[in-house]
Protein backbone atom coordinates (compact mmCIF):
# COMPACT_ATOMS: atom_id res chain seq x y z
CA UNK A 1 0.00 0.00 0.00
CA UNK A 2 3.04 2.59 0.91
CA UNK A 3 4.58 1.30 -2.33
CA UNK A 4 1.11 2.52 -4.14
CA UNK A 5 1.63 5.83 -2.83
CA UNK A 6 4.58 6.68 -3.54
CA UNK A 7 3.86 6.04 -7.38
CA UNK A 8 3.70 9.96 -9.66
CA UNK A 9 2.33 10.44 -12.56
CA UNK A 10 4.48 10.96 -15.56
CA UNK A 11 3.00 12.47 -19.03
CA UNK A 12 6.03 11.14 -21.94
CA UNK A 13 6.00 12.07 -24.99
CA UNK A 14 8.56 9.72 -27.34
CA UNK A 15 9.15 7.65 -30.45
CA UNK A 16 8.34 4.34 -30.87
CA UNK A 17 10.83 1.30 -32.86
CA UNK A 18 9.46 2.46 -36.22
CA UNK A 19 10.43 6.04 -35.58
CA UNK A 20 6.44 7.07 -35.21
CA UNK A 21 6.09 9.80 -32.77
CA UNK A 22 4.17 8.56 -29.86
CA UNK A 23 3.19 9.52 -26.10
CA UNK A 24 1.35 8.69 -23.28
CA UNK A 25 0.91 8.37 -19.23
CA UNK A 26 3.02 6.00 -17.04
CA UNK A 27 3.10 6.02 -13.34
CA UNK A 28 6.86 5.55 -11.70
CA UNK A 29 8.52 6.56 -8.12
CA UNK A 30 10.20 9.20 -10.24
CA UNK A 31 11.10 10.33 -13.86
CA UNK A 32 14.43 8.35 -13.94
CA UNK A 33 12.48 4.91 -13.03
CA UNK A 34 9.75 5.87 -15.92
CA UNK A 35 12.13 6.25 -18.74
CA UNK A 36 13.98 3.29 -18.20
CA UNK A 37 10.75 1.52 -18.11
CA UNK A 38 9.70 3.03 -21.00
CA UNK A 39 13.10 2.76 -22.61
CA UNK A 40 12.49 -1.30 -22.35
CA UNK A 41 9.57 -1.28 -24.20
CA UNK A 42 11.63 0.09 -27.07
CA UNK A 43 10.58 4.11 -27.00
CA UNK A 44 12.81 6.31 -26.81
CA UNK A 45 11.68 9.70 -24.92
CA UNK A 46 12.00 12.49 -25.81
CA UNK A 47 10.13 14.55 -23.10
CA UNK A 48 8.69 13.64 -19.77
CA UNK A 49 7.29 15.44 -16.89
CA UNK A 50 5.04 15.03 -13.75
CA UNK A 51 1.67 15.21 -14.61
CA UNK A 52 0.33 18.11 -13.10
CA UNK A 53 -2.62 17.89 -10.44
CA UNK A 54 -6.29 19.12 -11.50
CA UNK A 55 -7.54 22.32 -9.21
CA UNK A 56 -10.31 20.24 -8.66
CA UNK A 57 -10.66 16.15 -8.07
CA UNK A 58 -13.97 13.97 -8.05
CA UNK A 59 -14.40 11.03 -5.36
CA UNK A 60 -15.51 8.76 -8.06
CA UNK A 61 -14.45 8.86 -11.39
CA UNK A 62 -16.58 6.62 -14.27
CA UNK A 63 -15.11 6.08 -17.05
CA UNK A 64 -15.62 8.46 -20.16
CA UNK A 65 -15.34 7.98 -23.77
CA UNK A 66 -12.58 9.33 -23.99
CA UNK A 67 -10.74 7.37 -21.59
CA UNK A 68 -11.88 4.63 -24.35
CA UNK A 69 -10.23 6.58 -27.24
CA UNK A 70 -6.64 7.49 -25.30
CA UNK A 71 -6.73 3.91 -24.26
CA UNK A 72 -7.13 2.49 -27.89
CA UNK A 73 -4.74 4.67 -28.77
CA UNK A 74 -2.13 4.21 -26.41
CA UNK A 75 -2.34 -0.04 -27.33
CA UNK A 76 -2.13 0.77 -30.70
CA UNK A 77 1.33 2.55 -29.91
CA UNK A 78 2.70 0.20 -27.67
CA UNK A 79 1.58 -2.91 -29.85
CA UNK A 80 3.40 -1.25 -32.63
CA UNK A 81 6.53 -0.77 -30.80
CA UNK A 82 6.36 -4.56 -30.24
CA UNK A 83 5.45 -4.54 -26.58
CA UNK A 84 3.59 -7.78 -26.01
CA UNK A 85 -0.33 -7.21 -25.00
CA UNK A 86 -0.15 -8.13 -21.44
CA UNK A 87 2.89 -6.00 -20.49
CA UNK A 88 0.81 -2.94 -22.53
CA UNK A 89 -2.72 -3.52 -20.57
CA UNK A 90 -0.30 -3.42 -17.11
CA UNK A 91 2.08 -0.23 -18.47
CA UNK A 92 -1.45 1.24 -19.34
CA UNK A 93 -3.53 0.23 -16.99
CA UNK A 94 -0.82 1.11 -13.74
CA UNK A 95 -0.39 4.65 -15.29
CA UNK A 96 -3.68 5.92 -15.97
CA UNK A 97 -4.82 8.83 -14.02
CA UNK A 98 -8.88 7.04 -13.23
CA UNK A 99 -8.31 4.25 -10.55
CA UNK A 100 -11.86 2.88 -12.76
CA UNK A 101 -10.01 2.63 -15.62
CA UNK A 102 -7.46 1.31 -14.33
CA UNK A 103 -9.03 -1.59 -12.59
CA UNK A 104 -10.88 -2.16 -15.92
CA UNK A 105 -7.79 -2.33 -17.34
CA UNK A 106 -5.97 -5.08 -14.91
CA UNK A 107 -9.25 -7.20 -14.73
CA UNK A 108 -9.15 -7.29 -18.68
CA UNK A 109 -5.37 -8.19 -18.42
CA UNK A 110 -6.01 -10.94 -15.65
CA UNK A 111 -8.51 -12.48 -17.85
CA UNK A 112 -5.96 -12.55 -20.94
CA UNK A 113 -3.52 -14.22 -18.63
CA UNK A 114 -6.25 -16.57 -17.86
CA UNK A 115 -6.35 -17.56 -21.82
CA UNK A 116 -9.16 -15.54 -23.39
CA UNK A 117 -8.56 -13.33 -26.57
CA UNK A 118 -8.38 -9.81 -26.19
CA UNK A 119 -12.03 -9.47 -27.89
CA UNK A 120 -13.51 -11.98 -25.74
CA UNK A 121 -12.31 -9.97 -22.38
CA UNK A 122 -13.49 -6.90 -23.80
CA UNK A 123 -17.10 -8.40 -24.14
CA UNK A 124 -16.72 -9.15 -20.74
CA UNK A 125 -16.58 -5.34 -20.63
CA UNK A 126 -19.31 -4.67 -22.88
CA UNK A 127 -20.88 -1.20 -20.83
CA UNK A 128 -17.54 0.35 -22.49
CA UNK A 129 -16.46 -1.61 -25.26
CA UNK A 130 -19.63 -1.80 -28.03
CA UNK A 131 -20.23 -4.90 -30.32
CA UNK A 132 -18.18 -2.66 -33.29
CA UNK A 133 -15.07 -2.22 -31.41
CA UNK A 134 -15.16 -5.92 -29.75
CA UNK A 135 -15.89 -7.27 -33.79
CA UNK A 136 -13.32 -5.44 -35.41
CA UNK A 137 -10.83 -6.46 -32.40
CA UNK A 138 -11.57 -9.98 -33.06
CA UNK A 139 -11.31 -9.31 -36.93
CA UNK A 140 -7.46 -7.92 -36.07
CA UNK A 141 -6.45 -10.86 -33.85
CA UNK A 142 -7.61 -13.24 -36.70
CA UNK A 143 -6.04 -10.90 -39.57
CA UNK A 144 -2.94 -10.24 -37.57
CA UNK A 145 -3.46 -6.70 -37.78
CA UNK A 146 -5.17 -5.85 -34.28
CA UNK A 147 -2.59 -2.54 -34.10
CA UNK A 148 -3.46 -1.37 -37.18
CA UNK A 149 -7.02 -1.77 -36.63
CA UNK A 150 -6.79 -0.30 -32.68
CA UNK A 151 -5.79 2.53 -34.71
CA UNK A 152 -8.64 3.34 -36.75
CA UNK A 153 -10.51 2.59 -33.67
CA UNK A 154 -9.13 4.99 -31.73
CA UNK A 155 -9.55 7.82 -35.14
CA UNK A 156 -12.95 6.38 -35.48
CA UNK A 157 -14.19 6.76 -31.84
CA UNK A 158 -12.34 10.50 -31.32
CA UNK A 159 -14.43 11.32 -34.57
CA UNK A 160 -17.38 10.20 -33.26
CA UNK A 161 -16.64 12.17 -30.19
CA UNK A 162 -15.91 15.03 -31.41
CA UNK A 163 -19.28 15.48 -33.39
CA UNK A 164 -20.94 14.59 -30.42
CA UNK A 165 -19.12 18.20 -28.36
CA UNK A 166 -20.30 20.13 -32.09
CA UNK A 167 -23.66 19.01 -31.39
CA UNK A 168 -23.88 19.74 -27.92
CA UNK A 169 -22.12 23.02 -28.25
CA UNK A 170 -24.62 24.05 -30.88
CA UNK A 171 -27.72 23.11 -28.59
CA UNK A 172 -26.26 24.96 -25.40
CA UNK A 173 -27.84 28.12 -27.21
CA UNK A 174 -31.58 26.64 -27.81
CA UNK A 175 -31.33 25.06 -24.52
CA UNK A 176 -30.25 28.21 -22.90
CA UNK A 177 -32.86 30.36 -24.41
CA UNK A 178 -35.86 27.84 -23.16
CA UNK A 179 -34.79 27.82 -19.79
CA UNK A 180 -34.56 31.41 -19.44
CA UNK A 181 -37.96 31.76 -21.61
CA UNK A 182 -39.25 29.42 -18.90
CA UNK A 183 -37.86 31.24 -16.41
CA UNK A 184 -39.48 34.63 -17.78
CA UNK A 185 -42.92 32.57 -18.04
CA UNK A 186 -42.67 31.49 -14.41
CA UNK A 187 -42.02 35.01 -13.07
CA UNK A 188 -44.36 36.44 -15.50
CA UNK A 189 -47.65 34.08 -14.32
CA UNK A 190 -46.31 33.74 -10.74
CA UNK A 191 -45.65 37.51 -10.14
CA UNK A 192 -46.88 39.61 -12.77
CA UNK A 193 -50.41 38.20 -13.46
CA UNK A 194 -52.12 37.99 -10.58
CA UNK A 195 -51.57 42.41 -10.40
CA UNK A 196 -53.39 43.23 -14.07
CA UNK A 197 -55.80 40.37 -12.64
CA UNK A 198 -57.07 42.79 -9.83
CA UNK A 199 -56.92 45.49 -12.05
CA UNK A 200 -59.10 43.47 -14.64
CA UNK A 201 -61.74 42.74 -11.84
CA UNK A 202 -61.69 46.70 -10.64
CA UNK A 203 -63.02 47.22 -14.31
CA UNK A 204 -66.07 44.73 -13.70
CA UNK A 205 -66.10 44.08 -17.73
CA UNK A 206 -66.05 40.45 -19.12
CA UNK A 207 -62.67 39.48 -20.52
CA UNK A 208 -61.65 37.44 -23.50
CA UNK A 209 -61.31 33.89 -23.23
CA UNK A 210 -57.42 33.31 -23.57
CA UNK A 211 -56.94 35.95 -20.74
CA UNK A 212 -59.16 34.20 -18.95
CA UNK A 213 -57.20 30.97 -19.95
CA UNK A 214 -53.69 32.74 -18.58
CA UNK A 215 -55.05 34.09 -15.51
CA UNK A 216 -56.47 30.29 -14.64
CA UNK A 217 -52.64 29.21 -15.35
CA UNK A 218 -51.23 31.65 -13.43
CA UNK A 219 -53.93 30.38 -10.48
CA UNK A 220 -52.47 26.98 -10.86
CA UNK A 221 -48.92 28.07 -11.14
CA UNK A 222 -49.12 30.24 -7.78
CA UNK A 223 -50.60 27.31 -6.13
CA UNK A 224 -48.85 24.32 -7.50
CA UNK A 225 -44.75 25.60 -8.51
CA UNK A 226 -43.54 23.35 -5.97
CA UNK A 227 -44.92 20.77 -8.23
CA UNK A 228 -43.61 21.85 -11.19
CA UNK A 229 -40.03 22.45 -9.73
CA UNK A 230 -40.18 18.75 -8.51
CA UNK A 231 -41.55 17.12 -11.89
CA UNK A 232 -38.66 19.37 -13.53
CA UNK A 233 -35.95 18.37 -11.12
CA UNK A 234 -37.11 14.81 -10.79
CA UNK A 235 -37.17 14.56 -14.76
CA UNK A 236 -33.16 15.70 -15.08
CA UNK A 237 -32.67 13.13 -12.43
CA UNK A 238 -34.21 10.32 -13.58
CA UNK A 239 -32.70 10.96 -17.10
CA UNK A 240 -29.23 11.02 -15.38
CA UNK A 241 -29.73 8.04 -13.67
CA UNK A 242 -30.88 6.12 -17.05
CA UNK A 243 -28.32 7.52 -18.93
CA UNK A 244 -25.78 6.58 -17.06
CA UNK A 245 -27.02 2.99 -16.44
CA UNK A 246 -28.77 1.61 -19.55
CA UNK A 247 -26.18 1.26 -22.67
CA UNK A 248 -29.03 1.32 -24.67
CA UNK A 249 -30.96 4.27 -23.54
CA UNK A 250 -27.51 6.13 -24.17
CA UNK A 251 -27.46 4.75 -28.24
CA UNK A 252 -31.24 6.20 -28.52
CA UNK A 253 -29.86 9.49 -27.45
CA UNK A 254 -26.45 9.96 -29.12
CA UNK A 255 -28.32 8.01 -32.40
CA UNK A 256 -30.97 10.97 -32.30
CA UNK A 257 -28.80 13.34 -31.52
CA UNK A 258 -26.38 12.70 -34.33
CA UNK A 259 -29.09 12.59 -36.44
CA UNK A 260 -30.64 16.55 -35.63
CA UNK A 261 -29.79 18.64 -38.60
CA UNK A 262 -27.76 21.39 -36.98
CA UNK A 263 -24.29 20.69 -37.61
Amino acid sequence: MAHDLQQIDFVWKGRNKAGNKTGGQIRAKNAIIARTNLRKTGIRVLSIKKKPKPLFTAKTQTITPQDICVFARQLANLLNAGVPLVQSFDIIGKGHENPSMTKMLLSIKADIEDGDTLSVALQRKHLYFDALFCSLVEAGEQAGVLEDLLDKIATYKEKVESIKKKIKKALTYPIAVLVIAGIVTAVLLIFVVPVFEDLFQSFGADLPSFTKFVITLSEWAQQWWWAMVGCIFATFKTYHMVHKRSQTFRHFVDNTLLKLPIL
